[in-house]
């Protein structure tokens, strides 16, 4: 009975702030993890056909701003009240997902992802905040437990939802994300209370300068700078899951092999994933993830915190680095689940002990100056991860780089790709002047060209990361006597 009521002592605004964060989630993954396929995908299913290059210079850089950016956005939100701020982003979010889907340069799908970002921004620091008011030491175990459970729901149910409705067309992937976006600004509206604020002295532009001394607090600490410079590293690989993923499914896995097993036992499930010609699309698919971390969380850090955080930190990445080589080195669709559930354990061993070790090597009347810097390393990562997922996987494994590759090759006249002529026609004349259909150009590009081979890059970056954090805590951590 104890833990039961445990659940009475939260306070109303808890609740409300967690089925915030649950819509939230929702409508970003259900929109970032195909939106790597939307810039890069054939014009005439309404994506943009931009090159894998273009692909990663628009996803790292709004990314690394998404993470970066809260460092000013949420000195903002202290100064200005929560709730004015939860609305604003709401009415930025809302307002990009419509831009992105109606502009077409790639200038102005650059500026919307952004703006779209700027809007998440604003929101990420609010959130978490919330949680942390409004439980104590009794009530924050718990609570910080229901708040990540959110954060997994909403990042499998987006997801999930997307790559069903995909085949219907792009726009319904955004209108499902600016519905939960507007779901979310009328909960705010209508239930959101502003919490207790302590009044702030000096101006708002003094509190907008305040974060940046304390990013210089932190990081004259060179040891710390260090870590969070590989750390960078892990979060490079790691995001490989939303940078690269849907984009390796899309061309080279057969998912048609997981659809038939669906189907052979749960065919109401098979007909609703379907993506109308026997196969799971690539944006359900890599909803898995989320839906594995609801399942065995907390089976996993039961297991993890017999270790310390950095051992622990170490096991998880070695862990994720295997589960990039299944996700990226097989053709075949169980595998590549089997890859995701592989990725999965290991982010679930790693990535909540990367806040647990930074809240640890901390000086307590720093923890929270060192909190809010640890962001830097996710904000790099995303950088460096956009640039792998460009140039380096074209030249290796975007599909379509292979086939002019082979084109010019064989010396065959295809069409270059334009607005009269796509992605999709490319592939399907070059197909027909090599005699094939698509699943043997498939195969022939793969067994010819060895696109697998990406894997050994990123398990490589992650497996860097191992390294250097067993160098680090071997040779740089002070040792204590």
């Amino acid at each position: 009975m104890s833990k039961l009521r445990i659940f009475k002592k939260y306070p109303s605004v808890f609740w409300v702030s967690n089925i915030i964060e649950l819509f939230e989630r929702y409508a970003w993954y259900g929109f970032y993890m195909g939106f790597g396929l939307f810039l890069v995908g054939s014009k005439e299913t309404g994506a943009m056909g931009f090159s894998p290059v273009e692909k990663g210079a628009i996803m790292g850089t709004g990314s690394m701003l998404l993470y970066f950016l809260p460092i000013l956005t949420g000195a903002i939100a202290d100064r200005i009240g929560y709730k004015r701020v939860l609305l604003l982003s709401f009415l930025i979010y809302a307002s990009g997902f419509y831009m992105i889907q109606h502009f077409s340069s790639y200038e102005m799908v650059f500026v919307s992802f952004v703006w779209i970002c700027v809007g998440g921004a604003f929101f990420k620091p609010i959130i978490s905040a919330m949680i942390s008011k409004t439980t104590n030491e009794e009530t924050a175990s718990i609570g910080f437990g229901i708040f990540y459970m959110m954060v997994n729901i909403g990042g499998f149910i987006g997801p999930f939802v997307a790559g069903v409705v995909l085949g219907k067309g792009w726009n319904f992937v955004f209108m499902l994300s600016i519905v939960a976006i507007a779901i979310n600004f009328l909960i705010t509206l209508l239930f959101f209370k502003e919490p207790r604020q302590e009044k702030k002295a000096g101006s708002l532009l003094a509190s907008i300068i305040q974060p940046f001394k304390n990013i210089f607090i932190t990081l004259i600490n060179w040891r710390y700078a260090l870590f969070l410079m590989i750390m960078s590293v892990f979060w490079a690989a790691f995001n490989q899951l939303y940078y690269t993923f849907p984009n390796f499914v899309d061309d080279w896995v057969n998912t048609a092999t997981i659809y038939r097993g669906i189907h052979s036992v749960f065919p109401g499930l098979a007909a609703l994933v379907d993506t109308g010609h026997g196969t799971i699309s690539a944006v359900t698919l890599s909803s898995m993830d989320s839906f594995f971390i609801i399942a065995f969380q907390i089976a996993v850090s039961a297991f993890v915190m017999r270790f310390r955080p950095l051992n622990a930190m170490m096991g998880g990445i070695f862990v994720l680095a295997a589960g990039l080589f299944l996700m990226f080195a097989f053709q075949s669709g169980w595998i590549v689940l089997l890859g995701i559930l592989v990725f999965g354990l290991g982010e679930m061993s790693s990535s909540p002990k990367f806040t647990e070790y930074v809240g640890s090597i901390a000086p307590e009347d720093k923890k929270a100056l060192y909190m809010g810097s640890s962001f830097l390393a996710i904000a790099l990562g995303h950088r460096i991860a956009g640039h792998l997922s460009g140039a380096p996987y074209e030249k290796v494994a975007d599909k379509l780089f292979l086939l002019k590759a082979e084109v010019a090759k064989r010396g065959l006249s295809v069409p270059e790709i334009g607005d009269s002529f796509t992605k999709t026609d490319y592939f399907n004349e070059a197909a027909r002047q090599m005699n094939m259909n698509q699943q043997q150009l498939t195969d022939f590009l793969w067994n010819n060209y060895n696109p697998q081979s990406i894997w050994i890059i990123f398990s490589s970056l992650a497996l860097s990361a191992v390294v250097l954090l067993f160098l680090y805590d071997k040779f740089i951590l002070p040792k204590k006597k």
